[in-house]
């Protein structure tokens, strides 16, 4: 009887063993922000963080019961010592002002205050502090001195507030200075119940970093594509996390690290990652031949070394069991300061055609299709053209957002 019995036994233990493992919680990155050194006009002047608190506030695309916060001195040159740190909910996301009830403190190692070492990254402890899915959190961190040299995300699209003295628990800071910027926080990561629960992540350039939306509106692609998943797929759990900068290049350094030499710490890193969408490139090329003069083997060079960075991408996520979905470069036509010819239009439809290719991504993301104007496919679209015909308005991130198959997130 019990000979008989065995292999549906062993059935019913590999099923139970199934279930158990998905339901294992598991950390998945809500929020984060790429890392780098601000250039002088976004750095903050000397001694602003001498005895000051600062105030961030981030915008998380999941929610959960307990969650942790990264901090970064990533750039740092020297140890940088956080005196306190605390959380709590805004009321608004345009504003410093908290729900006081709210405010917790963080520790690290047991400890309320911490020291970072130069170019580390510290993650708090677990803290159970229930937050909800699309929700604004404040960080708010004191310094005992402003360090040498700052980490910083320049294009937070969102205001942080500074005021001098200790004052990590304030229930509002009228008085604050206000900057649009973040500064050494890297990401929050929340506890996820849902055993299948993955985190997605952006890597970009300003389009990605939402060069063109809201200040404090929250209205960046990534923004929209948590928002489409939260409703479309309930019950499931998937963390955006934007890692556009600024100027972004695929071959090299810009105003930031370039996507490969931050690739580690940027994608794989992230708790939870199980996808990525890529867009780069448009830096690349617009910076390449303003004037339209170089050769065309330099241009054919350019586009050979590209699809060949962009590749390298694909191949070091793979290794990590991470999903990768290629978008297309959109158009930038008349962008004043790339002041494009033909010749570049033509290096971008090159990468565009490499990245349609069946074989080099798992899937592909068509946002050039998305924006462009049928007319001139050269150029955006009016509607969806911040204005300087390069980044999208927030209509143009929403319809980033709209084109974006929900399919490749089973």
């Amino acid at each position: 009887m019990w000979k008989g019995l065995a292999p549906f036994l062993a059935l019913f233990l590999i099923a139970t063993a199934g279930r158990a493992q998905a339901a294992d919680p598991h950390w998945v990155g809500s929020w984060a922000t790429s890392q780098q050194i601000p250039e002088d006009r976004n750095a903050l002047p000397a001694g602003t963080l001498d005895d000051a608190t600062l105030r961030q506030l981030v915008h998380l695309s999941i929610g959960g019961a307990t969650l942790r916060v990264h901090l970064s001195n990533a750039f740092g040159t020297a140890p940088l010592h956080i005196t306190a740190a605390h959380i709590a909910r805004p009321l608004s996301p345009a504003g410093p002002a908290i729900a006081p009830q709210s405010d917790r403190a963080l520790t690290f190692h047991g400890a309320a205050d911490v020291t970072i070492p130069a170019g580390a990254e510290y993650i708090s402890d677990p803290i159970a502090y229930a937050v909800a899915p699309d929700s604004d959190l404040a960080i708010t961190l004191h310094f005992e001195h402003q360090p040498a040299q700052q980490t910083s995300h320049p294009g937070s699209r969102t205001n942080s507030y500074i005021v001098k003295g200790e004052r990590v628990t304030a229930a509002d800071m009228p008085d604050a200075a206000k900057v649009e910027h973040w500064f050494f926080i890297g990401g929050v990561d929340v506890m996820a119940t849902d055993g299948a629960a993955a985190a997605i992540v952006a890597l970009g350039d300003s389009i990605t970093d939402g060069r063109g939306s809201t200040t404090n509106g929250n209205d960046r692609w990534s923004d929209d594509l948590s928002r489409r998943l939260l409703k479309k797929k309930p019950g499931r759990q998937f963390g955006v996390l934007n890692a556009g900068i600024g100027g972004n290049n695929i071959l090299k350094d810009g105003l930031g690290p370039g996507a490969l030499s931050r690739f580690d710490r940027d994608v794989l890193a992230r708790a939870g990652v199980k996808y990525l969408i890529v867009l780069e490139g448009i830096n690349d090329i617009g910076t390449f031949d303003r004037g339209g003069t170089r050769p065309q083997a330099e241009h054919d060079l350019l586009v050979h070394q590209m699809t060949g960075a962009l590749e390298q991408i694909v191949l070091r996520a793979h290794a990590a069991g991470i999903k990768v979905y290629g978008a297309t470069i959109t158009p930038f036509m008349d962008c004043g300061p790339y002041n494009p010819k033909p010749i570049s239009e033509a290096d971008r439809v090159a990468v565009n055609n490499w990245i349609k290719a069946p074989g080099h991504f798992d899937a592909v993301i068509d946002w050039d299709a998305a924006v462009r104007d049928p007319a001139r496919p050269d150029h955006l679209a009016a509607q969806y053209d911040s204005g300087d015909h390069l980044h999208p308005s927030a209509a143009g991130y929403h319809a980033f957002a709209a084109a974006v198959p929900l399919s490749l997130f089973p």
